[in-house]
């Protein structure tokens, strides 16, 4: 499998990607916890269909710590018991955040206070974040066709 366009060396695209990839380590430094970071990236991005960030996501939770089990259950957060109430609250603030086309009114009122209710604002603001980043990401690997399975952890770190 072919990519459509390599937007990592097209003079064009690599700007464009910079800066998304800068907002992205800024959150790095965010009081969210990394495995949460990482759970959100990974929902958002099987809801779109990144095969790309799909293997970037599960290898660095993996390589952070975290056990199969919950990587292979995010896809079906709302059946297993594994992940916590927090988790579960940025699970579905990801999927509607992700799925805004299809919702009405965006994200919902509910969905918004539950996540209010288990992150603080500085938290909030980086979980709104990393769903707008991962979405921008998912899109552009989406859209040019990019082929998963060789990421190497650390490789974009």
């Amino acid at each position: 499998m072919d990519t459509r366009l390599d937007f990592l060396t097209n003079p064009v695209s690599a700007k464009v990607v910079k800066h998304i990839a800068a907002a992205g380590k800024a959150l790095a430094d965010s009081t969210l916890p990394a495995a949460t970071h990482e759970l959100v990236a990974l929902r958002a991005s099987q809801i779109n269909g990144c095969g790309f960030c799909i293997d970037i996501h599960t290898k660095e939770a993996a390589h952070a710590g975290e056990t199969q089990v919950r990587l292979h259950l995010v896809a079906a957060w709302r059946e297993a018991s594994v992940f916590t109430e927090a988790e579960r609250a940025a699970l579905a603030l990801a999927e509607e955040g992700t799925r805004i086309a299809d919702a009405a009114g965006g994200v919902s009122d509910e969905v918004w206070a539950n996540a209010a209710k288990h992150y603080d604002e500085d938290q909030l603001a980086a979980l709104v974040s990393i769903i707008a980043v991962i979405n921008a990401f998912n899109r552009l690997n989406v859209l040019t066709v990019r082929p998963a399975g060789e990421y190497q952890v650390g490789q974009f770190g």
